[in-house]
């Protein structure tokens, strides 16, 4: 149905793939804002966690208005993976800076750009993209979600911000081995096709 309306309400799909940016923008915004004591703890997590949500909404349906409202332009592939590669670093680095942790955050964000560049050399490679895991895009900003409305809830136990530490260090972790995971696989594919 949303699709629909959007296919209506005449916003390409590489609007649409934009605007996940600027949902990032908005939710990374939050987050520092919220660790900066510039806006409210609570509210601040909650809208970053909320716009994490608003970002993936875009990015499921900058695909579904290209291909059910016929508007795939020759641009569309770029436009779905380029704003990805920037959203995930924006809100992984934010959310890292927010509590503390600017470097693990950066690393976070650098690995998931890593995975998604090993996802698309093994799809030139071997015509198959891998979207193995453990933290492939949906479960990083599941986990991230999760953590940025658990730190909203801090004040309930005079926290200031363990939880998303500890979460942008597990994201991190967790991104990395999703990164080695995927490079064996393609390197073991690879050697599997060997004449």
């Amino acid at each position: 149905m949303l699709a629909a309306t959007l296919s209506k309400s005449g916003l390409s799909p590489n609007t649409i793939s934009a605007l996940s940016v600027v949902a990032a923008a908005l939710g990374g915004l939050a987050f520092v804002a919220a660790g900066r004591g510039s806006i409210n703890w609570t509210a601040g997590w909650l809208a970053g966690a909320a716009f994490i949500q608003a970002r993936l909404i875009c990015n499921l349906m900058d695909g579904m208005v290209a291909v059910e409202g016929g508007k795939k332009s020759p641009t569309g592939d770029l436009w779905n993976e380029v704003p990805d590669r920037i959203a995930d670093p924006l809100l992984l680095v934010c959310a890292g800076w927010a509590v503390g942790l600017p470097w693990v955050g950066a690393l976070a964000g650098w690995a998931a750009v890593m995975t998604a560049y090993v996802r698309a050399v093994g799809a030139t490679l071997t015509g198959v993209q891998d979207f193995c895991g453990p933290f492939a895009k949906q479960q990083r900003m599941a986990a991230l979600t999760a953590a940025a409305l658990l730190t909203a809830a801090d004040p309930l136990w005079n926290g200031s911000g363990q939880i998303m530490k500890i979460a942008v260090i597990a994201i991190a972790a967790g991104t990395g081995i999703t990164l080695v995971r995927r490079l064996l696989r393609l390197a073991a594919k690879l050697n599997e096709a060997k004449p």
